[in-house]
């Protein structure tokens, strides 16, 4: 992922102001570049860096700011700069695994005005949205929502229906989609290759629809948290493999599968007897068999043989260096 300070959209790719019937460049003050330190013992510093940069949002006029949590995640530095170059201190208020959501409080005016909350409910294909980048129009993408549909990520995360927009805005991370009423309908969270008719490979960005964030809110602010059990976690890294099961790519350091033996390459056939041929079933089936700390079984595959596991789950909370109060 880019800097935010070192790229430009072509001038052809660039949102019109005239093409919107609200004030495009007073919906993009509300953008803020954000950078995050995170110390190099940190839980995710292997796999996200200590170095992370990225965009974030401001949402009320007191300086709350909505972003991608991987940006913000086990962070002890959070530094935001407006569209006019103020550069303010940020304070890590909450990550939610589950929606992917993070929040930050600026700790001094951004003098900049809030991006409402919008209803990402409302959104259908082709309809025309703005991603907006630290920086204004010169770092923001004219485009369009091209599908509304499941995503599993690789990293024990699944959302029901998540935005996928195209063109691909280079530097994704907490970008603002902005719908056709000028509100905040999403937030920027990856860029994903799809594989167009004519074998053309297409780039797009999956944003987090901000509807998942309205019921949640209230419990972040307060809590830190989302006021509910925590989902068991493996701490592992998984693909699909067409028609055959989802295979294991990767291990979480010190974490429920790598401390049960689970390897790199190991298939995974079933849960709790269950078969398991998507990202989305494996998921739904750990979850669904209670709060983390629940025993998971596996039916696995290893170099052609069959055998089964069973592995105690955990809090992924509890592996994360906690939000420090401020």
């Amino acid at each position: 992922m880019q800097s935010p300070d070192d790229w430009q959209i072509p001038l052809q790719f660039q949102p019109d102001p005239s093409a919107y019937a609200y004030d495009l460049d007073r919906a993009l003050e509300a953008v803020v570049s954000l950078r995050a330190r995170v110390p190099e013992t940190a839980f995710t510093a292997e796999t996200l860096g200590v170095d992370r940069a990225g965009q974030g949002v401001v949402i009320r006029g007191d300086g709350l700011i909505v972003t991608i949590g991987y940006l913000i995640t086990e962070a002890e530095e959070v530094w935001l700069t407006t569209n006019a170059g103020r550069v303010v201190q940020g304070h890590v208020l909450a990550y939610d695994y589950g929606t992917g959501f993070g929040l930050v409080q600026a700790l001094a005016p951004l003098s900049v005005k809030e991006l409402p909350l919008g209803g990402s409910g409302r959104l259908a294909a082709d309809t025309p949205v703005v991603v907006g980048g630290a920086g204004g129009r010169s770092h923001s993408l004219a485009s369009r929502v091209v599908a509304r549909q499941e995503f599993a990520g690789y990293w024990e995360y699944l959302l029901d229906e998540a935005i996928f927009t195209a063109p691909a805005h280079p530097n994704w991370g907490g970008t603002a989609l902005i719908g056709p009423r000028g509100d905040l309908v999403g937030i920027g969270s990856l860029q994903l290759q799809h594989q167009a008719p004519g074998e053309q490979v297409v780039p797009l960005n999956m944003s987090v629809p901000i509807d998942l964030l309205k019921p949640i809110l209230d419990d972040l602010l307060t809590l830190g948290r989302v006021n509910l059990p925590p989902r068991p976690w493996l701490g592992l890294y998984a693909t699909e493999l067409e028609g055959a099961g989802v295979m294991i790519i990767g291990l979480a350091g010190d974490a429920p599968a790598q401390r049960a033996g689970l390897r790199a390459g190991d298939i995974v056939h079933g849960v709790a007897g269950n078969p398991v041929t998507s990202l989305a079933d494996f998921y739904r089936a750990i979850w669904a068999l209670g709060p983390a700390g629940v025993d998971i079984p596996l039916s696995l595959e290893r170099e052609g043989d069959r055998f089964d596991v069973s592995i105690t789950s955990a809090d992924r909370d509890r592996f994360i260096k906690p939000v420090r109060l401020h």
